[in-house]
C-alpha cells in the first residue's frame, strides 16, 4: 500500500478504511435509489473512468454544496474514484436519467477545514466512523491534522442531460 496517495497525518501510509459487509450493502442500496431518480440527502453516482483500463467505474457519493460550490469528499481515504478522478480530471454525477459532466479540482489540506466541518455536519450519522472521533464541532487544528486522509474535490459543471 504504501507508495501510492498521499500519506496520512502520521506521513506513512495514506489513508484508507475498506468497506464492511454492512457498509457495501448500504453503499449499493444507496446507489440502487440514486439509479432510479431518488437522491438520498443529495447522494450522486460518480462515474469516472478506470486510470489504467479506461472502463467506467462507479461509486454512491455525497455532493456537500457550500457557498455556492459543490464538493466530492472521500471520507474513506485514498479510494479507487479518488485515484481515478486525479487521473481523469473529472466524471459523471447521475441522479436517475439525469447526467451531469463535472471537472474536478482538488482542495488543498490548507482549504478542507470549512469544507470538513460541512460534511459532517451533514453526514455525520453516515460517514463520522470514518474521521477518527473529530466532528463537525472540533476545533480547526483537529479538523486540519485529519485533512491529509480525507481527500476532496470541487467539481463544476462541464455539461447536464
Amino acid at each position: 500500500m504504501a507508495g501510492w496517495g498521499r500519506p496520512c497525518h502520521d506521513g506513512v501510509v495514506p489513508h484508507y478504511e475498506k468497506p464492511k459487509p454492512f457498509d457495501k450493502v448500504f453503499n449499493a442500496t444507496v446507489a440502487r435509489l440514486t439509479r432510479l431518480g431518488l437522491s438520498v440527502w443529495g447522494s450522486r453516482v460518480l462515474r469516472v473512468k478506470g486510470r489504467t483500463s479506461g472502463l467506467w467505474r462507479s461509486n454512491p457519493v455525497n455532493v456537500l454544496t457550500l457557498d455556492h460550490r459543490r464538493y466530492l469528499v472521500a471520507p474513506r481515504g485514498e479510494t479507487e474514484w479518488v485515484r481515478n478522478i486525479r487521473v481523469a480530471g473529472g466524471g459523471e454525477l447521475v441522479v436517475g436519467r439525469r447526467v451531469e459532466t463535472v471537472g474536478a479540482r482538488e482542495v488543498g489540506d490548507d482549504d478542507k477545514v470549512e469544507v470538513l466541518r460541512a460534511y459532517l455536519r451533514r453526514w455525520k450519522f453516515e460517514v463520522g466512523k470514518f474521521f477518527g472521533g473529530v466532528s463537525a464541532d472540533s476545533s480547526d487544528d483537529d479538523l486540519r491534522r485529519i485533512a491529509p486522509e480525507h481527500p476532496v474535490f470541487e467539481v463544476t459543471t462541464t455539461s447536464a442531460s
